[in-house]
């Protein structure tokens, strides 16, 4: 199975990526450089989405945000916190997904048991907001979004990939990216890659890929990009990427990419940025570094990649 590895020890294995990223241009105007939605957020996980929501806000022009009911009052601290995205009620979703470039659905939203036949017939959107159920509103969200929304550039990651059926993909007319560990790989499409030798898991990827049409970015030690045709393999980072929240960080870098950019470059270039900052980070602080610093340093690396003639 052909692919390409890329190293972050090697800049020039990921420029080809970077020479065809689309950046702001010096004459364009508000909006224009991306406008992303994130849809995430529940009653038991609070921080993912807005970690998406932060990383996305240092990438494009505008960054709306919405969390469930029952986020009420992490929604009401979200205004005074969150400074750089609008934070958007549930009712109005609909109208900014029209508007917005990319969206992502799913950090921090919650996973349950298999939903019921009659449950899974709840079709229409005022109904779906009022369910109570956690579980139940992933499951049925995420399958409203994209019965109604096929043209949308989406991003699936956490709760939406764990609830979500994998037929679903296919009814998309843009390829989504869709951001899985092992583990929900395996839960999502019922194959093992876990235990899998580098080769066999890089044919699982692609050929799952191209069956689902959709972009798989796979999470593992190394990460696997594929679109079913093209294949990437990004080696780097280190034991410190283990930690809760990075992902979420990954799946922000992902939707804010895709707002302007093809979805396999947008997978590429994040896993790239992610693994990148882990590693200059682990220069500085061991593995001791959280999720803050990540953030944080990402500008300061994009701007290396872009702009820095060194």
């Amino acid at each position: 199975m052909k692919h390409k590895t890329i190293k972050i020890t090697d800049r020039d294995s990921i420029q080809p990526f970077l020479n065809k990223f689309n950046l702001p241009k010096p004459n364009s105007h508000k909006g224009q450089n991306g406008r992303v939605l994130i849809i995430g957020g529940s009653s038991l996980f609070h921080s993912a989405s807005i970690w998406a929501a932060e990383v996305a806000s240092h990438i494009v022009d505008i960054v709306h945000y919405s969390s469930t009911q029952e986020n009420n009052e992490i929604l009401l601290s979200l205004k005074e916190k969150f400074h750089n995205g609008i934070v958007i009620p549930q009712e109005h979703l609909p109208e900014y997904i029209k508007e917005d470039d990319a969206i992502l659905v799913g950090p921090g939203m919650v996973r349950g048991e298999k939903i019921s036949n009659l449950k899974s017939q709840i079709s229409n959107f005022e109904d779906i907001l009022k369910i109570a159920d956690e579980p139940t509103y992933t499951y049925l969200l995420t399958k409203y979004l994209i019965e109604n929304f096929p043209e949308k550039k989406f991003v699936f990651d956490a709760g939406a990939l764990q609830m979500m059926d994998k037929e679903w993909l296919t009814k998309l007319k843009v390829p989504a990216i869709i951001t899985p560990h092992q583990k929900e790989f395996e839960e999502l499409f019922g194959i093992n890659v876990l235990e899998k030798e580098r080769e066999e898991k890089v044919k699982i990827v692609q050929e799952t890929a191209a069956k689902y049409k959709c972009v798989i970015l796979l999470k593992a030690v190394y990460d696997v990009v594929s679109d079913g045709k093209n294949t990437e393999v990004i080696e780097g980072g280190n034991q410190g990427l283990t930690k809760g929240g990075t992902g979420d960080v990954l799946a922000g870098l992902a939707v804010s990419f895709y707002a302007k950019n093809d979805p396999i470059i947008a997978a590429t270039v994040a896993s790239y940025v992610l693994k990148t900052v882990a590693s200059s980070l682990m220069a500085t602080d061991g593995v001791w570094y959280n999720l803050d610093k990540i953030i944080e340093s990402i500008p300061r690396l994009l701007q290396s990649l872009f702009f820095d003639r060194i």
